[in-house]
């Protein structure tokens, strides 16, 4: 789906060399797009007057302006790695860190205006959330899954894997949520009761 009247070109086969700051530029843009002018108006050729860019030159990067606000907004960087927090010894802290990650990403001015339209898209084209899925919440429920296992390495591999699924759905939802209505309000002290309520959970675990 591609909404605003941008009309799609065919991405550019894997030898085509790109360009970082290009990237760097177009996802400035649609960050800044999102602040000023809302989601609907966050279009492919806005963004393209806004890094200053060809909408070729986009297209050639993201096959349409949804993949780019969900670079944009969740810090994907142009479909590469999904950032996450670092694995330490300390349980708690690390899910802390998850919660407080997860949290400011979702309150950001620019992903409060994006989430609402992205929600809408996601829910009438399948396709565009699959993607997502894809490209960011199955390597990240995997990065879950293996942080519990070192907490929790006697546990039975489909508890561990059930709980982590649901931890994972728990951050997500429950981020998102208090991103989108609250923004950073209170957020040390929202994301010390989550990172609470989640260690207990895992503790669950056979």
């Amino acid at each position: 789906m591609n909404g605003s009247g941008d009309h799609p070109v065919e991405p550019a086969g894997p030898g085509r060399p790109r360009d970082p700051q290009v990237d760097r530029s177009v996802l400035d843009a649609t960050i800044a797009l999102l602040v000023e002018s809302g989601y609907q108006k966050t279009t492919i050729q806005a963004i393209a007057r806004r890094a200053k860019v060809s909408a070729p030159a986009i297209y050639r990067r993201w096959a349409t302006r949804e993949m780019i606000i969900e670079d944009a907004i969740f810090g994907l960087e142009s479909m590469g790695d999904v950032p996450l927090p670092p694995n330490t010894d300390d349980l708690h802290a690390d899910l802390l860190a998850w919660t407080r990650s997860f949290l400011e990403r979702a309150a950001h001015p620019a992903a409060r205006s994006a989430i609402p339209g992205l929600m809408s898209t996601w829910n009438h084209n399948e396709g565009v959330y699959e993607r997502l899925v894809q490209r960011a919440e199955i390597p990240t429920r995997k990065a879950l899954l293996d942080r519990i296992m070192l907490a929790v390495p006697d546990a039975e591999p489909s508890a561990a894997s059930s709980t982590a699924d649901t931890i994972f759905d728990l951050l997500v939802s429950t981020t998102m949520l208090r991103g989108v209505s609250r923004g950073y309000e209170d957020a040390d002290a929202w994301c010390e009761r989550i990172a609470d309520a989640l260690f207990a959970l895992i503790g669950t675990i056979d």
